[in-house]
């Protein structure tokens, strides 16, 4: 485990080359194992789940563009069960090493695709983010990742876990990279920026324990301070960041049950603790739900659309707390879940890309975000760069 940090599915390792021309060219990449790969199982984090489902015939959309664009692929990594967690492990694939932080968790669910990447075994990964599962696990290894604006990547070949909110994202060690593949996977019209204000979300930064607070707080004046931006400290959520992270939880079990219940019922996997019980819960929720938490999320994306109307505005959030450690009880591991999500729905309610970076930290790597208005990835990567590349993230 030592040499590959768990992060990849058991067995033999798949290699796909890519093709001999193309700007990914002698890049490698590994894909979560949610993307079909024509002739070879997809487990969804789930045993039964590749047993009662036919092989794929054709590889994922986001897979066949990178191949087609140089980059080889050189393994499919481990999930966490269903994709339905946050907490970096699997009952039945193992929990992927840390290589930043070993003492750790990776975080998830993109969790085998986010150790791959910061243990530089290739070059850069793709995961999946419904609630925070590229974001968390970036921040939490010290590598880049990013959740596009929803529907920019194409998800086809991909299980979904709940349509509305899911996107493709990846992740990387150089920012440069991670928006060289934004190029490839990135589709349909942008919106191009031009900040000149950076709005702090204090009720995002509120949710961080005080060690983490102080230090994401002195980068993001450092980081302000050096892009020469006018700051604007308001809280993002209105109503309270809680009641949005309700109307997120429900409305995102309700698309988890729709689109997994049958299946479930019918072929009564064995899921692990966590994953047992939200999928339990997500069974006895009435449709009238929809109405109930729907003018929640309409409310939040009009509240960030306002804040970003201008194009001259992005938000500077943190992505996540330091995680935690491997050990973690289950019911740590579920606090501090509903204490993430508060800083990661935003985006999912929204539909606005974020990208983090990494930040340096005496307890461990913790990521810092800059939230943009829909179809802004571009700008946002482009940004990300510049500042990459001018050393600014170095505290």
């Amino acid at each position: 485990m030592e040499k590959d940090y768990g992060a990849f599915m058991p067995g033999e390792r798949l290699r796909i080359d890519g093709s001999r021309t193309g700007p990914l060219k002698g890049k490698t990449f590994a894909a979560k194992d949610v993307f079909d790969i024509a002739g070879h199982p997809t487990s969804n984090g789930q045993p039964t789940w590749p047993q009662t489902h036919p092989l794929p015939a054709a590889h994922a959309s986001a897979v066949d563009l990178l191949l087609s664009a140089g980059a080889t692929l050189d393994g499919k990594t481990v999930c966490d069960e269903m994709c339905y967690s946050l907490a970096g492990s699997n009952p039945h694939y193992g929990a992927p090493l840390n290589p930043a932080a070993p003492d750790r968790a990776i975080g998830g669910s993109s969790s085998g695709s986010a150790s791959a990447v910061a243990g530089e075994l290739v070059d850069f990964a793709l995961g999946t983010d419904c609630g925070g599962s590229v974001r968390c696990p970036a921040s939490f290894s010290g590598i880049y990742g990013v959740r596009p604006t929803h529907g920019r990547v194409n998800a086809s070949g991909v299980v979904p876990l709940a349509g509305s909110f899911d996107v493709v994202g990846w992740l990387a060690r150089q920012a440069r990279l991670l928006q060289t593949v934004g190029d490839i996977l990135l589709q349909g019209d942008a919106v191009d920026i031009s900040p000149t204000k950076a709005i702090i979300a204090e009720d995002m930064f509120a949710r961080l324990p005080n060690r983490d607070r102080s230090v994401t707080e002195i980068a993001t004046s450092q980081l302000v301070e050096h892009l020469g931006l006018e700051t604007i400290r308001l809280n993002i959520a209105l109503e309270g960041l809680d009641q949005w992270v309700t109307a997120f939880h429900h409305l995102q079990a309700l698309e988890i049950w729709g689109n997994h219940g049958r299946w479930v019922t019918e072929n009564n996997p064995s899921f692990g603790p966590g994953v047992r019980e939200r999928f339990a819960y997500a069974a006895t929720l009435p449709d009238n739900y929809r109405e109930k938490y729907q003018p929640v999320r309409d409310s939040a994306r009009g509240r960030v659309e306002s804040l970003l109307a201008d194009r001259e505005t992005i938000v500077i959030m943190p992505t996540a707390p330091v995680s935690l450690g491997r050990e973690a009880s289950e019911t740590e591991v579920e606090d501090f879940r509903a204490s993430t999500m508060g800083i990661t729905c935003p985006a999912g309610l929204s539909g606005c890309p974020q990208v983090s970076v990494p930040l340096s930290n005496a307890q461990g790597p913790i990521g810092i975000s800059f939230l943009g208005p829909r179809k802004s990835d571009e700008s946002l990567l482009e940004l990300v760069t510049i500042m990459s590349a001018k050393g600014s993230f170095n505290l």
